[in-house]
């Protein structure tokens, strides 16, 4: 499924991948936030994606031009949980609406885990 905007010179698509790494980029630069995890991994297998696959974190639902985003990550152990998840909504819907044209209803912010900055996986 991918992005549709139509105006009087035609139809511009956009695909979930673009609009995923954009995403992506955006958490990995907010603070408090170490990774992300893919959307489906079990609870045993919290690893976090390297730049080739990063956007697996994310997951788009878009429907009537509306879309609805969920973000798994892993924050960095000792921030605020409720203030880092507020600001990278913030952050999210912003430059997705910024950049896109396209209106974001709701986004989802998963947390998957609480780790060090530097802390390796066990």
């Amino acid at each position: 499924m991918s992005a549709h905007i139509i105006n009087e010179l035609g139809v511009i698509q956009i695909s979930d991948n673009v609009i995923s790494k954009a995403i992506s980029d955006v958490a990995m630069q907010s603070y408090g936030v170490v990774g992300l995890v893919s959307a489906s991994a079990t609870d045993s297998l919290l690893t976090l994606l390297g730049k080739d696959n990063i956007t697996k974190g994310v997951v788009l639902n878009i429907k009537n031009n509306k879309m609805t985003i969920d973000l798994h990550v892993i924050l960095e152990y000792g921030v605020k949980i409720s203030v880092v998840t507020e600001n990278l909504i913030d952050a999210i819907k912003f430059h997705v609406e910024e950049h896109t044209g396209i209106e974001v209803e709701k986004v989802n912010i998963i947390v998957r885990d609480i780790r060090l900055q530097n802390q390796e996986e066990i």
